[in-house]
């Protein structure tokens, strides 16, 4: 039986995609403002910072994985005008929902689609950028994710993961604190549920460090691919170029 880690947890490979998307359906309504609250709204300004280092185009293609609230899909549209194209994915109903009817609600009718990042349905060479903020370390086999993220990119398009990542050591303590003990609080304050958090805080914890991410994706395909951490650490920009 192959097995793989669901947070600090070994769970079988095959449970895994339930169980997180477990997670998020439970915390789907309540996505947003406990992303505000966990980050002190800094969520914001890093999702700002890799639509700006994206440099999408008018007429540009984007897919945006692991789309969720649809942050990124929203001004990766503005971005692109009627003359581009933005589709909004999830492999979660709950959150793609959440998601899809803000967007309406906003006057953003963009193309939507429930689908697993390492089995996406779309051709090689479509897309001009992709981009995956604050998922990738959800997804069971991440080098498959990253192998399928390149083949839909265009030669010289950019692949864009925002992610959690290793915060500098000398706010190591502080940060584990914070994470294991004011995290799961708020989540059961705000969205009844305080072992989701729990796991979000173990998630980040098993991901891989920065410097190993870079490599996965140039094992997937990536020939360039650049590093820009953020906020002392506590998340990661990765800017892969398709060759």
């Amino acid at each position: 039986m192959a097995t793989t880690h669901f947070g600090y947890q070994t769970v079988d490979e095959a449970q895994k995609a339930a169980r997180v998307r477990g997670v998020f359906d439970s915390v789907a309504q309540k996505y947003d403002i406990m992303n505000d609250l966990m980050s002190g709204g800094l969520h914001r300004a890093w999702k700002a910072y890799t639509v700006a280092v994206a440099g999408v185009r008018p007429g540009d293609k984007v897919l945006d994985i692991a789309g969720g609230t649809g942050d990124l899909a929203r001004a990766f549209a503005k971005a692109v005008g009627e003359s581009g194209l933005v589709v909004h994915t999830d492999i979660n109903e709950a959150m793609l929902r959440v998601g899809r009817d803000r967007l309406i609600d906003e006057g953003m009718a963009l193309a939507t689609n429930l689908c697993d990042a390492e089995k996406l349905p779309y051709p090689a060479n479509t897309f001009d950028r992709v981009s995956v903020a604050f998922g990738l370390r959800n997804m069971t086999h991440k080098d498959v994710a990253l192998a399928e993220m390149c083949r839909v990119l265009k030669p010289g398009g950019r692949l864009l993961v925002l992610e959690f990542s290793k915060v500098a050591a000398p706010l190591s303590k502080p940060y584990d604190w914070y994470s294991f003990n004011i995290l799961p609080k708020l989540g059961q304050m705000i969205a009844g549920d305080a072992e989701s958090y729990r796991y979000l805080a173990e998630s980040i914890r098993m991901h891989p460090d920065a410097e190993t991410l870079k490599g996965m994706m140039k094992t997937a395909g990536f020939g360039h691919v650049d590093v820009h951490k953020l906020t002392a650490g506590v998340v990661a920009l990765h800017v892969g170029i398709k060759c």
